[in-house]
């Protein structure tokens, strides 16, 4: 399987900015679950927990995103187990305005041979 280039998200990857960079602007957290529920809301596609994860801790170990635990009394309350909570960093939207750019960049064909299209 080919390596991917510094700097490229794979699908889920982008798909997960996009929905870090909603939580975002009303200046929330969000879990595993919440963001899954985001993806899966947004008829994207059936995201695996597995899979999802995975992602998350790829994407905080590159810095892309920032992670806490949520405290354990407000867990207590709830009634569940404590959540980490992730935030997009300056680094994760930086990567996905220049993924974004990517995408709607015309792709280069060069002209045939005699120049002229």
């Amino acid at each position: 399987m080919p390596r991917r280039r510094a700097g490229d998200l794979v699908p889920i990857e982008r798909a997960i900015l996009h929905e870090a960079a909603r939580f975002a602007e009303s200046e929330e957290s969000f879990h595993g679950f919440g963001i899954a529920s985001a993806l899966q809301g947004d008829a994207k596609r059936l995201v695996g927990h597995g899979t999802l994860y995975k992602a998350l801790g790829r994407m905080q170990d590159a810095g892309l995103l920032a992670a806490r635990w949520e405290s354990p009394e407000i867990a207590a309350e709830a009634g569940r187990p404590r959540r980490k909570l992730y935030d997009l960093t300056p680094a994760g939207e930086a990567a996905l305005r220049a993924q974004e750019a990517r995408v709607a960049a015309p792709a280069f064909r060069p002209l045939p041979r005699g120049g002229t299209a």
